[in-house]
């Protein structure tokens, strides 16, 4: 668009120099492909690894700034208090499970007992329920959505 957007209306000599990269291109998209292909086909998951690991990482600090937002704390305010928790956390080395309702209300009076829920990272998908969203129903109906595309485009 810019070789041509910067040509005269009567120079279209330059015009022959665009297919070179535009064949190049298109030969490094069906290399990727081929290898995006033989990725999905050989890959095995293991849904055990991420699941331990987000329990054992502070994945759910947003989910506790946002709770704490809902609360009636100031996001600025929250985020704050969310950040010197993990910060807190991190030093003394305790992972989310590790604390309870009590122990986070003595950190922060603005924690109450429903938010201790949200050190499992599993209650914080829950809030992502929306289209498009990440959370476990949001995503089990974009799989649906998707699958069903390829089945009507491969017929």
């Amino acid at each position: 668009m810019v070789t041509m957007k910067g040509l005269p209306m009567t120079y279209n000599r330059d015009m022959q120099e665009d297919k070179v990269p535009l064949f190049e291109a298109a030969d490094q998209l069906a290399g990727s492909l081929e290898m995006a292909c033989a990725v999905v086909a050989s890959v095995k998951l293991n849904p055990a690894r991420p699941a331990s690991a987000a329990e054992e990482s502070w994945v759910v600090a947003t989910d506790l700034a946002e709770a704490l937002a809902r609360a009636g704390t100031p996001f600025h305010e929250a985020h704050q208090i969310a950040g010197r928790f993990v910060l807190e956390s991190v030093k003394s080395g305790r992972k989310p499970a590790d604390w309870t309702a009590q122990e986070m209300r003595r950190f922060a009076p603005e924690f109450t007992a429903d938010m201790a829920g949200l050190l499992d990272p599993k209650e914080g998908m829950k809030s992502r329920e929306i289209p498009g969203g990440t959370g476990p129903q949001s995503v089990a109906r974009a799989l649906a959505e998707a699958r069903q595309r390829l089945t009507e485009m491969t017929l």
